[in-house]
């Protein structure tokens, strides 16, 4: 898989800043205005993207109310049915493309996550710079297949993905020319315990499948995404919400605008303190070491005299012998009078005379 890949006009590389996408899901309580407020609110926190889900509930499920379509997993949405869910959470089509012009004239990329055939193609008219893979459509190869086609970019994410699952999406795109593929790690849960995390998968992703690999974080709070990032996490998405007591589908694990800021922020300063693999100091660093430890005369001393742990000591700062000395000098007599504090060096030993300890 390719290891730069262009969305819009963000390139998303190892050397790159991390790419930072809003999801606003079903956080638009169906009010036209309120979508676009938050991606005004995305723009200000400082994502790079506003990503939306482009199904309605005929495209997505069935309306049945037989067991395998209740919601009864012990989620926030356990108690109804999927497509009475997705009543309340798909994103008008016919939002769409304005969300698009509004969301670019912010400066901001605009994608989204199709579920069907047919939202594929919505979306290629609308031309799209990129496509997201949902965890639960990672198992649909048809329709991976026809995203792949494209050679857009494509976001998987692996949520509810095991090993051979994100084998079959990934050789999928290949097998169509496909190479610009981004792996999500995920856990899809609402919201996710911390414990089931595990971003250490995050540099065993990028190892074992060859390709760039973010983070899809469902946690509540800042952290886990902070912590993806130093992990090497080269996308971020979160879930963000004007407020949380708006209520809706996925309020309960959204953030709030200020909470999004955070993050961004925090992601920047570990960008940051990240830098790179070196063993060289920097020039704040070797100006410190003007305070690290060396050997200097800790008594009034009278040429002649015996040098011993009494008279030379390991101090602070470093204007005096390296301390790797102190055991060779203890017991070598020194050369001149000197005083208290005198840094020492090799001009203040006798090296004529050979005294024993």
């Amino acid at each position: 898989m390719k290891k730069e890949i262009k969305i819009g006009n963000k390139v998303i590389s190892e050397q790159s800043p991390t790419f930072i996408v809003a999801e606003m899901s079903a956080n638009h309580g169906m009010d036209f205005n309120k979508a676009v407020a938050i991606m005004r609110a995305a723009r200000d926190a400082g994502a790079d993207a506003i990503k939306i889900q482009t199904y309605t509930p005929d495209t997505i499920t069935l309306d049945s109310d037989e067991p395998c379509f209740q919601i009864t997993q012990g989620t926030i949405w356990d108690g109804t049915t999927l497509y009475k869910l997705y009543q309340t959470a798909y994103t008008p089509w016919e939002w769409q493309a304005d969300l698009k012009r509004i969301a670019e004239d912010m400066g901001l990329i605009f994608f989204s996550s199709p579920f069907d055939l047919s939202s594929v193609d919505f979306l290629e008219a609308m031309d799209v710079p990129a496509y997201k893979v949902a965890s639960f459509e990672i198992n649909d190869i048809p329709f991976i297949r026809k995203i792949a086609r494209l050679g857009k970019p494509v976001i998987i994410s692996t949520g509810v993905a095991y090993l051979a699952d994100i084998e079959l999406a990934l050789a999928t795109c290949r097998e169509e020319g496909n190479e610009n593929v981004i792996l999500l790690k995920c856990s899809s849960a609402y919201p996710a315990p911390y414990e089931d995390i595990n971003l250490k998968t995050i540099p065993s992703m990028k190892e074992v499948f060859d390709c760039i690999v973010g983070l899809s974080d469902h946690t509540l709070g800042t952290v886990v995404s902070q912590a993806g990032v130093a992990v090497g996490a080269k996308v971020i998405e979160k879930h963000l919400t004007l407020r949380r007591a708006d209520g809706g589908a996925d309020a309960a694990f959204s953030m709030e605008p200020e909470e999004f800021k955070e993050m961004v922020d925090n992601i920047r300063i570990v960008e940051k303190a990240l830098g790179r693999v070196t063993y060289d100091l920097t020039p704040k660093q070797k100006a410190s070491r003007d305070h690290a430890r060396s050997l200097f005369v800790a008594r009034d001393m009278k040429a002649g005299e015996v040098f011993t742990p009494e008279n030379l000591r390991s101090v602070r700062p470093s204007c005096g012998l390296h301390t790797k000395y102190y055991e060779e000098l203890l017991g070598r007599r020194i050369r001149k009078d000197t005083r208290f504090g005198t840094p020492m060096s090799w001009e203040l030993v006798d090296f004529d005379e050979d005294t024993e300890n």
